[in-house]
């Protein structure tokens, strides 16, 4: 999945010229914690609210270019979100500007890369449940074990493996709709598939 399909397009700016107080002032109508900076149709700059705290007192007096971060950490449309994560992840930053051909088109944060996180898993419809089980021995892989929930009356919603890092197995969800998700994990057990779980 790419920053483009999940990024809000046409956020909110500043310039380099306005006051401190008009970006809290914006920062506070939006519910936003950072805003890009931008002047002439270029990102310059991006003004956070830790910026804005260290200048509480002075805010209507002090313009956003003295306290706006200049060395950039951007992504494009065409980046995948979990290399967006993992910038987010090594910067330490809540949020990233997306740029492209030197222009800001929009803003991907945590919360964007959460929110599709949750819809690629199915975690978002109501009503669905996931098992995970281990994918170990012959015949038992995520194809047989979708098959069994399929034709017991599960609807799939997501599937995807992980590998576990504390004992090095292959671990297997099933995120999927079905009205009695226990009845399918013994079915999945009575298969000799090992279940680790199941989470309404």
């Amino acid at each position: 999945m790419l920053v483009g399909k999940r990024m809000s397009k046409s956020p909110a700016t500043v310039t380099p010229e306005d006051y401190l107080a008009n970006a809290r002032a914006k920062m506070q109508e939006g519910n936003f914690r950072r805003l890009p900076v931008v002047k002439d149709g270029q990102l310059v700059g991006i003004v956070t609210d830790r910026d804005l705290r260290q200048h509480m007192g002075y805010l209507e007096r002090t313009k956003v270019n003295a306290a706006m971060t200049e060395a950039l950490i951007t992504v494009t449309p065409q980046t995948t979100l979990e290399e967006a994560a993992q910038v987010m992840l090594k910067h330490k930053v809540g949020g990233l500007p997306v740029v492209e051909d030197g222009k800001l088109v929009g803003i991907i944060t945590t919360s964007d890369i959460l929110q599709a996180f949750l819809d690629v898993m199915g975690a978002t419809e109501t009503g669905s449940a996931r098992i995970d089980l281990l994918l170990e021995g012959e015949g038992h892989n995520l194809g047989s074990a979708s098959k069994i929930m399929a034709e017991n009356g599960g609807e799939i919603l997501g599937v995807g493996t992980y590998r576990d890092k504390w004992d090095d197995s292959s671990v297997c969800y099933l995120r999927l709709r079905a009205n009695e998700p226990d009845r399918l994990a013994e079915l999945l057990k009575a298969e000799g598939f090992s279940v680790l779980g199941v989470h309404a």
